[in-house]
């Protein structure tokens, strides 16, 4: 559930909703489809790119030193103005606990804590690039929470191949010990293979093809094992990505096919009873 969801009144419970003062504050700061609420979001918005732009510039050693003092000003301005805006949201819901609590709650309240954290503890402040979590409210805000529905295949097809996924990184596991312990016999400490766990770094960075080659064998029995790590590398990008297909498959043909008498939208989940969409009972 969405953070703005957490604490908004339902049908029955409309009597009870916040009144005056918190009542327009909940529609401006939750109420994504009035004219206020769109407003809202799409300045906050701006902002929160503004603040992810100045702690990305700040990281650039001739620009800190350059603009340090406005860097840090405009930093203290946009944590303030996000400051308030949490206690806003706490303030004008009617179960602030469960708001805080809940996904955005949670961003929102990590989006400010680096800043005031950084009061004692030096460079925690880059942390605050975690504001960009919030701008997952645009599928709210433009209402594009339709376009969620892929993710939710996505994300059944992780989930149904997760225990394959995992007995595959096992076996991978025992393989890279298996090789890296090979490699520190080969090579020895004389070529760099100083200890094991180094030498099951090197089989890791081969296996996954990336090659950093800050340690490379250099004794011809050494260069063939590496050689047949590389090849073996191709295959273990193969199989988990095969794995992942064919549950995403799965997943898709388990969509309902038939379309929607009212809207016509054919893709629904297979147990589904209503329209997604238009909430019309499914044939």
């Amino acid at each position: 559930m969405s953070g703005a969801d957490e604490g908004r009144p339902t049908a029955t419970e409309d009597e009870q909703a916040p009144r005056g003062l918190r009542r327009w504050l909940y529609v401006v700061i939750f109420e994504h489809h009035t004219r206020a609420g769109k407003a809202f979001d799409i300045g906050l918005f701006v902002l929160i790119v503004v603040s992810i732009s100045i702690v990305m510039l700040e990281s650039v050693m001739a620009l800190r030193v350059q603009y340090a003092r406005a860097f840090w000003r405009a930093e203290w301005l946009l944590t303030a103005i996000f400051s308030l805006e949490y206690l806003l949201r706490l303030a004008c819901v009617r179960r602030p606990a469960r708001y805080a609590l809940s996904f955005f709650g949670v961003v929102d309240l990590l989006a400010i804590l680096p800043a005031y954290i950084a009061l004692f503890v030096s460079g925690t402040h880059y942390l605050v690039i975690v504001r960009v979590l919030r701008l997952l409210r645009v599928f709210r805000v433009f209402k594009l929470a339709r376009h969620l529905t892929e993710a939710d295949v996505l994300l059944r097809a992780l989930l149904a191949s997760r225990a394959k996924i995992f007995v595959f990184m096992c076996a991978v596991a025992s393989a890279v010990v298996v090789i890296g312990a090979t490699m520190y016999v080969v090579e020895g400490e004389a070529n760099g293979f100083s200890s094991i766990p180094r030498s099951i770094y090197w089989a890791i960075v081969t296996l996954t093809t990336v090659g950093y080659g800050d340690i490379a064998p250099r004794t011809v029995l050494g260069q063939f094992l590496a050689s047949l790590v590389m090849i073996l590398g191709y295959g273990v990008i193969a199989v988990p990505t095969g794995i992942v297909s064919l549950e995403l498959q799965q997943a898709v043909r388990a969509q309902r096919s038939a379309p929607c008498t009212g809207c016509k939208l054919a893709e629904h989940a297979q147990d589904a009873i209503f329209c997604r969409r238009c909430g019309t009972r499914l044939p």
